[in-house]
C-alpha cells in the first residue's frame, strides 16, 4: 500500500539522482552557446545573395564586420550580432534587409493541440530561429510544463515563480486589489463582494514583480523566453483554487494583460508553446494570441485527435463568451475571442508514405487554404536536431552531409515562409486598426 507520502519520498531520491546526472553532463563551461555561420549561409540562406556579391560588398567596405577565418582558412564565420549588423547595413538594389515591421506592439501566435508528439514544441522552436535569422525579435513563451522548449534553449534551473503560473498569481493579486478599489456600491445599489487573498499567495510577493522579471535571455541574442518547469505543472490545481477565491477574475486573460503591458518594440513577435490539453495555462496562451497554429501528425488518430481539439477549444471559448460575467478592466481585451489568423501545419511528414499523402489530401479537404502547403518533413537532421534538443538551425551543416542537413533546413525554411506570409497581412491589418488615423503601418 502507498500513500502521497511514498511518492514524496520516491520524488526526494529521484532529485539526488537527477542532481547528480546534471553534475555529471552539465557544467557552466558546457553552457548552449549559439554558433557561428558561415559565409555561404549567411550570403545564400539569411540574406539572400549570392556569394560573389556578398564577398564583394565586405571587400568594399571596411566597416562591414568581417567575421571570423577559421584555420583551414577556406570560409569566414560570422556570430548572428554580426549578421544583423549587415543586415542593418547592406542593401541589395537599394532594398533594405530589414523584415517587414508593421507598426505597434508584437504579433502572437499561439501553437496548440492536443497530441503529445504532434510537433508543438518543435515548431516553436523553429519558428523561433528562423525568425531570428530574419531579422526579428523574438520572445517565446514556455505553457508546457514538460519545458521542451525551455530546455532546448538552455534553460534547466527555473523556479515555478518565474513561469506562467508566477504571471497567473500576479495577475489575481492585481486585479483583485484593482476589483475591491472600485466603487463600493453598483448602480443597483448592491454591494460588491470584497475579495481577499490569503497571505499565502500575497506573501510570496509576485504582485510586486516588474514585468521584465519573468524573461529570461536565451543562448540566441535576440530570443527572450518566459520559460516553464516541471512544477509548474500544479497550476492547474492552483487556478481552480484562485477562482473560488476571485470568481470575478478573468483567469485567461492573465498573460494578456501582462503582454498588454510590454512597450510595443521590445519585441517584434511572440510564440506560445502550449501544453497538450485545454486547461488554465493553454486558455491564457489562445486568449493572448492573435493566431492559432495548429501542427498535426500525419496520421489518423492525429486527426482524429485535431478535430477533437477545435471542437473543445470551440465549446471553451463559446463557454466564456457566454457564461463569463466577472470584470474586465476597460482597454484592450473584450469577448467573443477573435484570431486574425488560423493555420493548421503537417509534422513527421514522409513524401514516400501513401498513408501521410491520403492524410495530407483528407487536411486539405476540410481545412482548404488554412492547411500549410508545405508540411515539416521528416529527416536524419529532423531527427538529429530533436535527439539533442537543438533545431535544425543551431546544427553544423558540417556535422553530416551538406544536402542532408540543406534537405531538412529547406522543410522549416518552407513551413516558416508560409506561415510568415499568411502572418504578415493579418498584422498588417492589426496594426493599422490600432493606429490613429493619418499614421503608417509600417514602421
Amino acid at each position: 500500500m502507498y500513500t502521497h507520502e511514498d511518492l514524496r519520498d520516491m520524488q526526494t531520491r529521484s532529485l539526488k539522482m537527477q542532481s547528480w546526472i546534471r553534475q555529471q553532463t552539465f557544467s557552466p563551461e558546457d553552457q548552449k552557446v549559439l554558433r557561428r555561420f558561415s559565409s555561404w549561409e549567411v550570403s545564400e540562406l539569411i540574406l539572400g545573395m549570392n556569394q560573389s556579391t556578398f564577398r564583394g560588398r565586405l571587400a568594399a567596405d571596411p566597416t562591414f564586420p568581417a567575421g571570423k577565418v577559421e584555420p583551414d582558412g577556406r570560409q569566414r564565420w560570422f556570430s548572428l550580432e554580426e549578421v544583423n549588423t549587415l543586415r542593418r547595413k547592406m542593401k541589395v538594389k537599394g532594398k533594405s534587409l530589414m523584415p517587414a515591421r508593421p507598426a505597434g506592439r508584437a504579433f502572437r501566435t499561439a501553437i496548440a493541440n492536443f497530441k503529445g508528439g504532434a510537433g508543438k514544441s518543435t515548431v516553436a522552436l523553429h519558428f523561433a530561429h528562423a525568425a531570428a535569422l530574419d531579422g526579428y525579435r523574438v520572445l517565446v513563451v514556455d505553457f508546457d510544463p514538460q519545458a521542451t522548449l525551455s530546455h532546448s534553449m538552455g534553460l534547466t534551473d527555473v523556479s515555478e515563480e518565474q513561469t506562467v503560473w508566477g504571471i497567473m498569481a500576479r495577475d489575481l493579486v492585481r486585479e483583485t486589489d484593482r476589483m475591491n478599489a472600485a466603487p463600493v456600491a453598483a448602480e443597483s445599489g448592491t454591494a460588491l463582494p470584497r475579495r481577499s487573498i490569503p497571505d499565502s499567495i500575497r506573501g510570496l510577493g509576485l504582485q510586486d514583480l516588474r514585468i521584465g522579471d519573468f524573461v529570461r535571455p536565451t543562448n540566441w541574442p535576440t530570443i527572450d523566453i518566459i520559460p516553464s518547469c516541471a512544477n509548474a505543472a500544479f497550476v492547474e490545481f492552483a487556478s481552480a483554487q484562485y477562482r473560488h477565491l476571485n470568481p470575478e477574475w478573468s483567469f485567461f486573460a492573465a498573460v494578456s494583460r501582462y503582454l498588454d503591458q510590454l512597450p510595443d518594440d521590445t519585441w517584434d513577435l511572440i510564440f506560445f508553446d502550449c501544453p497538450p490539453a485545454i486547461g488554465y495555462q493553454s486558455m491564457n496562451a489562445v486568449f493572448a494570441a492573435d493566431m492559432l497554429c495548429i501542427p498535426s501528425g500525419p496520421g489518423y488518430w492525429e486527426y482524429d485527435s485535431t478535430t477533437s481539439f477545435i471542437g473543445q477549444l470551440a465549446e471553451a471559448l463559446e463557454d466564456l463568451s457566454d457564461g463569463f460575467t466577472g470584470s474586465f478592466p476597460a482597454g484592450k481585451i473584450d469577448l467573443p475571442k477573435v484570431f486574425r489568423e488560423i493555420r493548421f501545419l503537417l509534422t513527421r511528414y514522409e513524401q514516400g508514405n501513401d498513408l501521410h499523402r491520403a492524410m495530407y489530401q483528407a487536411f486539405e479537404q476540410v481545412f482548404g487554404d488554412r492547411l500549410a502547403k508545405h508540411p515539416i518533413e521528416t529527416t536524419r537532421a529532423v531527427e538529429q536536431s530533436n535527439r539533442f534538443l537543438s533545431s535544425v538551425y543551431e546544427i553544423d551543416y558540417r556535422e553530416m552531409t551538406r544536402e542532408t542537413w540543406r534537405r531538412a533546413r529547406g522543410s522549416f525554411d518552407q513551413a516558416w515562409t508560409e506561415f510568415h506570409d499568411a502572418m504578415l497581412p493579418a498584422w498588417e491589418k492589426m496594426a493599422a486598426e490600432d493606429l490613429p488615423r493619418g499614421e503608417d503601418v509600417k514602421e
